[in-house]
Order: structure tokens, then C-alpha cells, then sequence
């Protein structure tokens, strides 16, 4: 790395020719398809290649796709299939170029997420879901989760790309602290006579996920935080897979992939969920799309017109050639075209994700709530980093602000305020079930000739 004053010169030739790339960059072709088979009928999909936004004097389109596996009914899934865009969107300034749109995204997803949350408990049903959310604005791939569903990229230009994080508590030992720290329970089913089966559960609720969207009769140290990942593709393009746990439970990603290669999406997505189905069994709904990012195809080149006969041999021979110089710098400066990881953060605490360098002044309204985006009279807003520890000295009127019910909200999520219908700590109503999340509980009898699994309700 040169030192601070040094730099080395670029030449005029290779700032002409990157500006003139850039202006003939194009947005990839996208093509999906999706297949599913249901248990439960509690997943849900969005599905929109051709959403619109405003940008300068004209229109730019960006294409969504979300996976919502509800559980212990669909209410949730449907609510937060219909809500969570526009919740996102309206977190988003107008007028944005591409890059100060895509920077934005991070932070509008967080707020979309948890407003969706916060307005869906209003409505008083007990449901919940997983969310994971994909936003492709040109070669950007932007993509937010919570839950268990999975996304992952693979590149044409090779590499596997993990897009989601994993929330069952089994897999997460962050989450499984925060949880604790918050003032819930982390344990395991108790089948009685000190046997433990299934996987590691949040109780009071018996949920096996650390985030999601809904639940609130669970606690909410569920939170509807998503983890956020950002990528920049490379200009070969690639496949994208979302999918249920009921795919993961069965293959992995290495395998997914490779039983479709060469497939078209609606096919691929198809032959990803009858191998699952193969190796398992249809034990849950189980739903997965496929999504290929290509490169526009370029028409071919017209080919150049036959040359003239040299009338002047001694012109020929003494004609100067060209300079292999500039093609040399040009390849010196030229931009390695790969896929770039732009952002990643998992951090549950709403002061951390709404904190980020992204101008506050150009994401919220001074007096706009961040996270529902209603208006607020000057002086009752309540700075997000109130009642934080923070090394960097913060002031009360640092931005950005929330409103007092989402203040609330903020304080029940880390663990500050009692919320929800489980808001006293009953040892006995902590360790109920939620009978239609936990229909059943499988017990694998050895003794048995057939070795077959039974099934027996509780």
C-alpha cells in the first residue's frame, strides 16, 4: 500500500474506458421457478421480478423474492408476506441513486422486520415465521433472515456463498446466550425419568428457534432481528436457492446443487425437493425456488467490412504499429470481476443495527420514529442508544430516534421490560408446550422388529 501523498497515476485511456463500461452495464436477466410440497400448508412465498422505484428523472426495477415457513398456524406467514415490503420500502428515502439505495437497505430491513413484528401482535394471534428475504437490485444481492429456512448463491465464476444464518437454538451458541441473558430458558423436552429428547427449545413456548417474526406468547427474547448479508455479484452472474429446513434437514447445500445442474429453475426447483422428499420423507412443508442470475445476451457483433487493397506497399511497410502499452496499463488496472461480500451483521440489539455509518440525516426524518416511521413532535423521540453501554460517549439527542412503543419494544427484546402474555416468571406455565407446535413427540423403540419409528401424542 502506497504511502499517505504517493499514489500511482491511472491513465486517461483506462478512465475513459471504465467510464465508458460503466455507462453500457446492464441489469442481469432473472428467471425462477418454484416448487413445493405441503404438510401443513403453512409456507408461503413471494415471488415479484419487476417492482418499480423512482430514480432521478426515470424509473429503475429490482426484483424480491421471500420464503415465510410459518408454524403453529399460517396467520403470521401470510401477514408478514403481504406487509413486510412495504414496511422495508417505506424505511428507504425517495430519489436514492443505486449505490446510496443498495447502502440503504441494511437499515430499512431491520426496520421493516421489526415494525412487521410489532404490528402483527397488535392483531392478537400467536403464530409465528420464519422470513427469508432477498432483494436483487442490478448485480447487488441483498438478503435478510430469521428462522431456519436457508439461502445460498453459487457463483458461475465457482465458490458457495452462504446468504442466511441458522437461528434453531441447537446450532447457535450466541443465540443461546443472548436468550439467558434476556430471561429465558434454554432446555430440552423432558420425556420424564431425566431423559431428554428433541432439539434444544425457548421456554416458556417450547420454540426451537431463537428468531422469527410473530410468537408472542413465547417471550419476546424471540426477536424479529434478521441477520443481513450483501454481495455483489460478478458479472458471469449465478443460481440462488431458497429453501425450507425440510430441504437442509436432507441435503446440503454441495448436494442440492449438483442434483440440478443444467436444469432450468422451474425444474431444478422441482428435482431439489424430490431429492429432499427422497432422503426423509415429506415430514413438513417443504418449499424451495430457484433463481438464476444471467448476463443479458449481447447480440452478435456485426461483422467488419472487407478491407481495402494497400495501394502504397511502401506505406504498409512503414505505417506505425500500435502501442501494446496501453493494453498492458489497461490490464494493470483492470478490476478483478468476482464476487464481493459488501455486508454481514447479526447482531440482535437494535443500537448496533441502526447505528451505521449510512448518513442519519439521509435514511430518517429527524422527528420520523426509525423504525415505524410515524411523525413525533419534537422532544418525544428517544435515542436508539438509550440505556446502552457504549465506549463511544453517546448523547441523548444522537440519532436515530424511536417512538415510545418502540422504545418498549427495543427494552423487551434485550431483556430490560416484561412483555407479552408470559411477562411473570411461572415455573409451572414455563414448561407447558404449545400443543399445535409440539403435536407430537416421535420415540424410537429398538425393541421393535421392525425398527420402525411409532408415534405416540401427547
Amino acid at each position: 500500500m502506497s504511502s499517505r501523498g504517493q499514489y500511482q497515476p491511472v491513465p486517461l485511456s483506462v478512465l475513459l474506458k471504465r467510464e465508458s463500461s460503466n455507462e453500457k452495464i446492464e441489469k442481469p436477466e432473472i428467471v425462477h421457478g418454484l416448487a413445493s410440497q405441503s404438510k401443513k400448508g403453512e409456507d408461503f412465498t413471494l415471488l415479484k421480478t419487476e417492482c418499480q422505484r423512482t430514480m432521478g428523472n426515470g424509473v429503475t426495477t429490482f426484483s424480491v423474492f421471500g420464503l415465510f415457513d410459518g408454524h403453529n398456524g399460517s396467520a403470521a406467514a401470510i401477514y408478514t408476506k403481504e406487509n413486510l415490503l412495504n414496511n422495508v420500502l417505506n424505511a428507504i428515502p425517495t430519489d436514492l441513486n443505486t449505490d446510496e439505495w443498495v447502502a440503504a437497505l441494511p437499515r430499512a430491513l431491520v426496520s421493516g422486520f421489526v415494525k412487521t413484528d410489532k404490528h402483527f401482535h397488535k392483531i392478537g394471534k400467536k403464530s409465528g415465521t420464519t422470513v427469508t428475504f432477498v432483494i436483487i437490485e442490478g448485480w447487488f444481492i441483498t438478503v435478510a433472515s430469521v428462522g431456519d429456512s436457508q439461502c445460498i448463491f453459487d457463483s458461475a465464476n465457482g465458490g458457495i456463498y452462504y446468504l442466511s444464518a441458522d437461528h434453531r437454538l441447537d446450532c447457535n451458541e450466541e443465540e443461546r446466550e443472548r436468550i439467558t441473558a434476556s430471561g429465558g430458558d434454554i432446555g430440552r423436552l423432558n420425556a420424564g425419568c431425566g431423559t431428554e429428547i428433541g432439539p434444544l427449545r425457548c421456554w416458556p413456548g417450547g420454540l426451537c428457534l431463537s428468531r422469527s417474526i410473530g410468537d408472542r406468547d413465547v417471550g419476546e427474547f424471540i426477536v424479529p432481528v434478521p441477520y443481513i448479508k450483501q454481495i455483489k455479484m460478478s458479472k458471469a452472474g449465478g443460481r440462488m436457492i431458497i429453501s425450507s429446513d425440510g430441504v437442509w434437514d436432507a441435503l446440503s447445500a454441495e448436494a442440492a446443487l449438483d442434483c440440478c445442474r443444467g436444469m432450468p429453475p422451474e425444474a431444478a426447483a422441482a428435482q431439489i425437493v424430490k431429492e429432499a422428499l427422497q432422503a426423509n420423507g415429506l415430514r413438513d412443508d417443504t418449499t424451495c425456488i430457484v433463481i438464476d442470475i444471467l448476463p443479458q445476451e449481447k447480440p452478435a457483433a456485426p461483422s467488419p467490412p472487407p478491407k481495402k487493397p494497400v495501394k502504397h506497399l511502401l506505406m504498409s511497410l512503414f505505417r506505425k504499429k500500435p502501442s501494446e502499452s496501453f493494453s498492458y496499463k489497461d490490464k494493470e488496472y483492470m478490476e478483478p470481476d468476482v464476487v464481493e461480500e459488501l455486508f454481514e451483521e447479526g447482531s440482535a440489539l437494535l443500537s448496533e443495527r441502526l447505528n451505521t455509518k449510512y448518513p442519519v440525516c439521509n435514511m430518517f426524518k429527524l422527528f420520523m420514529c426509525a423504525v415505524c416511521q410515524i411523525e413525533m413532535k419534537p422532544g418525544e423521540g428517544i435515542s436508539v442508544h438509550a440505556g446502552t453501554s457504549s465506549l463511544v460517549k453517546v448523547c441523548p439527542w444522537d440519532g436515530p430516534f424511536l417512538c415510545s412503543s418502540c422504545q418498549e419494544k427495543k427494552e423487551a427484546m434485550e431483556g430490560k421490560r416484561p412483555s407479552g402474555s408470559f411477562a411473570s416468571k411461572d415455573p409451572v406455565r414455563s414448561i407447558q408446550l404449545r400443543r399445535s407446535e409440539l403435536k407430537y413427540v416421535f420415540i424410537f423403540l429398538n425393541s421393535t422388529s421392525s425398527g420402525k419409528r411409532k408415534e405416540k401424542k401427547i
